[in-house]
């Protein structure tokens, strides 16, 4: 799954899903990126209300995190999910943990 949580012109973060490359076609475009990092954060960890600090893809290696926006709406990423993290005004988006594993993810920050 390939997602985009983005600021509408509400405020609010809102998600977006993303088209996966087409049949035939084995990557997407080339993106240009500042570096990498890796994340281990620890079941039950929350992170209240903020905005992304930049743009940046978030795609979870193992360990289940869940986004939640200011309508109520959440949603679960796992394993091989990838987020682009857009919504850098506005309200934002909580984090949490859920589960008994801890969540490993990868963030790439876009130059």
């Amino acid at each position: 799954m390939i997602v985009r949580l983005y600021t509408g012109a509400d405020g609010q973060s809102h998600f977006e899903e993303l088209p996966l490359p087409a049949p035939g076609i084995e990557e997407s475009p080339l993106q240009a990126a500042k570096g990498i990092t890796f994340r281990r954060q620890m079941p039950g960890l929350f992170i209240d209300w903020h905005p992304a600090p930049r743009r940046q893809w978030v795609i979870t290696l193992s360990g289940v995190g869940e986004i939640g926006l200011g309508d109520g709406t959440v949603r679960r990423f796992g394993p091989g999910d990838a987020m682009l993290a857009d919504d850098l005004t506005g309200k934002g988006h909580t984090t949490r943990v859920v589960g008994n594993q801890p969540r490993i993810s990868v963030t790439i920050p876009l130059a």
